[in-house]
């Protein structure tokens, strides 16, 4: 487990290092093409406020952006008292507890560190689980705070917004732009190439970091509630009752227990969730060794 988060750590700088690449490559074509190479300097100078920004306000923007609502533990003393006595048995601090209404089964969490953590559940996730199953259900997300995925998660999810903003920027550039016979078509095609493929490539990035840790915070909930079943159990009810959540939002999608995005070909191809009977089947053939 101690290596898990020390090499989270470790990737929290190379996902700057790849996001920084990716934005770098936009910047470049946005120099090229208007032949203005200032701009490179301006998109790294305002890409990097915003990261900063991003990094203390991150767990804010996706409370606002999946519509979650604070509680205290009178508001919902179930779901408050399964978070406290998860968070004691892990040695974790006690993290803020948000409840979003919407019937599509769900959960996720997120902040810079467990001092700043906050879990948050669907009233959807409440209304189906049984205490064992949410005690799982919360024991999953509790892991990502205790292995530090909420950081990764975190600041991934806030540079894939970046690209995708500074990518729309400039397709919007390129149609408002003055006429000027002088500019390259080369410049042009590249331009709209970079646009296309780095929101593209900043997915495969946020899907490839996602996917594996999946997996272990299954197996980690597991290993703080010592009840394989539950997690197990919990895991059939989110597939049998899966749904579109109704603030959907690509960028949010990798910080929750079960994708929360309408099912097709391409959200299957780039989802940042292994499947669900393959998280099944990794712990069924792992209960032995909990």
């Amino acid at each position: 487990m101690y290596k898990q988060i020390a090499a989270n750590k470790r990737n929290t700088i190379v996902i700057m290092i790849i996001f920084v690449m990716i934005i770098t490559a936009i910047s470049v074509a946005f120099a090229y093409y208007f032949n203005n190479w200032w701009i490179i300097l301006y998109v790294l100078i305002a890409s990097s406020v915003y990261a900063l920004i991003q990094y203390y306000a991150a767990a804010s923007l996706a409370t606002a952006m999946t519509g979650a609502k604070e509680i205290e533990k009178k508001d919902n003393p179930r779901l408050w008292k399964i978070v406290e006595n998860l968070s004691l048995t892990a040695g974790l601090p006690m993290p803020r507890v948000y409840i979003i209404e919407d019937s599509a089964p769900n959960a996720f969490a997120t902040g810079r560190d467990p001092d700043h953590a906050v879990v948050a559940a669907t009233t959807g996730l409440l209304d189906i689980m049984n205490d064992k199953e949410l005690t799982a259900v919360m024991g999953h997300e509790l892991s990502h705070v205790k292995n530090y995925d909420i950081r990764v998660s975190m600041i991934t999810f806030g540079l894939v917004c970046l690209v995708g903003y500074v990518s729309d920027l400039g397709i919007r550039m390129m149609f408002f732009h003055d006429d000027d016979d002088d500019r390259s078509p080369i410049g042009l095609i590249f331009l709209v190439i970079t646009s296309i493929l780095a929101p593209l490539a900043a997915s495969v990035a946020q899907m490839a970091i996602s996917r594996e840790r999946e997996y272990l915070a299954d197996a980690s909930s597991v290993n703080i509630t010592r009840y394989p079943e539950g997690m197990i159990s919990a895991l059939k009810k989110l597939d049998e009752h899966t749904r579109p959540m109704k603030h959907q939002n690509a960028a949010t999608e990798a910080l929750y227990i079960n994708n929360p995005m309408r099912k097709g070909f391409w959200s299957n191809l780039f989802s940042t969730h292994p499947p669900i009977e393959k998280r099944i089947e990794r712990l069924e053939h792992g209960k032995k060794s909990f």
